[in-house]
């Protein structure tokens, strides 16, 4: 009897979608007949049905492979609505979410499947990327890095729910089809995973494994920094329907951060400004202005900061300060631009 039913949105995943499958597959501790796999391929154009089909078919020579569905959309839907349609044709009782660019270590399922064996009052579970990179550049390190520390050095300790994160998470499916899926109008991986925390949140608690945990290879600045610039723009206009902030990334810490930043870059562009004129009253007092958002910004990343210089040293450190200050000022620049608009 199937008991966890694992859905894989995929669009245009080829090199990364046999790396998941393959990860499936060698799991331990797992009965893989209480399994099934529902891929939706999103309308991809490249290779990623060949590559997941040659994948499947190798595993299918030594172990079952039957508990697969394969189930192609005729045009592009994007991952919320692709999601949907895989829980539509999953029958396990639980739906695991699985991004299709991460890889699971051996225990992961496991994991999942004997949390929710072992408490019947489990409805929603979620896991965490590791903090490690193969890519030895610095941005990826930071973004793995910086999640890690939101996920387990910076949470909000009064709250009692974690946001249900695609990248690896597990609901209840007759939960899920009760609360109508995802939103469908997010055409884009953008906060249609937190959108539907919010719901989940109303009555169930989304409980936090960390042994639940997928490796996960981050992109590099300037598409992370278009994905918070858009996220931030969709948060802003969910926010001012709830007036409420999460536990992780969006505490309310983080948005006294995410001003600070701000304001740091207001008052240091006018003490360049008020320089070049030579006012030197203005100056000194917005120095000062600076310096007071300064220090409640360097409050607001302390954790981080402290955290990434035992992790990589000083100089890494040093340069995650001014790349999460430019980050903030683009998470606040999406902000104000829901805002005007």
């Amino acid at each position: 009897m199937t008991f966890l039913s694992i859905i894989i949105p995929a669009y245009n995943s080829q090199g990364k979608i046999g790396g998941l499958l393959t990860s499936i597959y060698n799991s331990k501790s797992v009965d893989l007949n209480e399994i099934e796999i529902c891929l939706v391929d999103d309308f991809s154009i490249d290779q990623t049905l060949p590559e997941a089909k040659r994948v499947i078919a190798r595993f299918a020579k030594r172990k079952n492979t039957s508990g697969v569905k394969i189930i192609s959309l005729k045009e592009n839907c994007g991952p919320a609505k692709a999601r949907n349609i895989g829980v539509k044709y999953a029958r396990g009782k639980i739906a695991l979410f699985l991004d299709a660019d991460v890889y699971l270590y051996k225990n992961t399922l496991f994991e999942v499947i004997s949390s929710f064996k072992k408490d019947p009052d489990l409805f929603a579970l979620t896991g965490v990327w590791t903090r490690t990179q193969k890519n030895r550049k610095f941005f990826p390190k930071f973004k793995a890095l910086r999640d890690w520390s939101y996920w387990i050095n910076e949470r909000d300790p009064r709250n009692y729910y974690y946001l249900f994160s695609t990248r690896i998470a597990a609901i209840n499916r007759s939960l899920f089809l009760r609360l109508k899926g995802f939103d469908t109008t997010y055409k884009t991986a953008l906060v249609e995973d937190i959108e539907l925390t919010y719901r989940i949140a109303r009555r169930y608690a989304v409980v936090f494994n960390p042994k639940v945990m997928v490796r996960h290879e981050f992109e590099d600045f300037l598409p992370i920094a278009k994905k918070y610039f858009w996220r931030s723009y969709f948060w802003s206009k969910i926010y001012r329907e709830r007036k409420k902030f999460d536990p992780v990334a969006t505490t309310s810490k983080e948005a006294l951060t995410t001003i600070s930043a701000g304001l740091t870059a207001f008052f240091l562009g006018l003490y360049i400004l008020f320089q070049i004129f030579g006012l030197r009253f203005w100056s000194l007092l917005t120095a000062a202005g600076f310096i007071l958002f300064l220090l409640v910004h360097l409050w607001g990343v302390r954790k981080f900061l402290l955290f990434s210089a035992r992790e990589e040293g000083t100089l890494f450190a040093v340069k995650s300060f001014f790349t999460g200050w430019i980050l903030y000022l683009i998470i606040l620049s999406g902000a104000v631009f829901a805002i005007v608009k």
